[in-house]
């Protein structure tokens, strides 16, 4: 009796430590409030993540781009009329198809950045596979640009662990999530001008970062608009340098 029982505290033993061990997988978020206040977000450690800025009339415009339909270069080219820059975060797939608007993005002065090679989850990776996704992207960046990458990561589907943020963080990157955004991805469902702008403009605050896909055809229709509103309010449009700044 004594034996199984002592066989029975090491399996329980082993399974707490097993247990305690494991990551636990979390998933970014903002919960939106009104006009002009600032949402609640995750707790995070600053130096492995920022997912808002400081409390100014200031925005920052981030775009997730993992393909080109047309509506990429045209966001490129609403940036540039209008006098502001952000940031592309970018897959493998996007940089290896389209080389020439990668180009056109940096010599708009805009930023381009990591978003893994191939879009997984990193809060389901081992260090050495983030280490891969991350590094096989900036090979492929660098190959078809003959460019560095810029030094901010972005984590697909926000998804994350502390111990991967900690593995994106030795590698040299700096994660940036987000405090505004709608649901724009899906571009066979895409919303009217009006309901994407009001989401927007209804929730927007001082330091948000703005979280767009700029495959969507909604996006591509208010972006122009959405950023004279915003000056006319009052907020200017800051980098990522800035951001990391604080």
């Amino acid at each position: 009796m004594k034996k199984i029982i002592a066989i029975l505290l090491c399996i329980s033993l082993f399974s707490i430590s097993s247990f305690a061990a494991s990551p636990k997988t979390e998933n970014w978020y903002f919960s939106s409030k009104s006009q002009n206040d600032r949402p609640s977000l995750p707790s995070l450690p600053e130096h492995l993540g920022k997912g808002i800025g400081k409390d100014e009339k200031v925005l920052y415009l981030t775009f997730d781009a993992g393909y080109e339909n047309g509506n990429v270069e045209k966001t490129v080219d609403i940036l540039k009329e209008h006098g502001v820059s952000g940031a592309f975060f970018v897959l493998k797939h996007f940089v290896e198809k389209n080389g020439d608007l990668c180009k056109k993005i940096l010599n708009n002065g805009n930023l381009i950045c990591n978003h893994t090679a191939n879009h997984p989850s990193i809060a389901s990776l081992s260090k050495e596979k983030i280490e891969e996704e991350v590094k096989l992207l900036e090979e492929v960046y660098r190959n078809v640009t003959g460019e560095t990458m810029s030094p901010y990561f972005r984590p697909p589907e926000g998804a994350y662990t502390v111990e991967a943020l900690k593995a994106v963080s030795d590698l040299g990157y700096k994660t940036v999530f987000w405090s505004l955004a709608w649901a724009d991805w899906d571009n066979n469902n895409q919303k009217s001008a009006e309901y994407a702008m009001d989401k927007l403009t209804k929730r927007v605050h001082n330091g948000a970062v703005i979280l767009l896909h700029p495959t969507s055809d909604t996006n591509t229709k208010i972006l122009g608009e959405f950023i004279e509103k915003m000056k006319a309010d009052g907020y200017r449009f800051g980098t990522l340098e800035e951001l990391w700044a604080e």
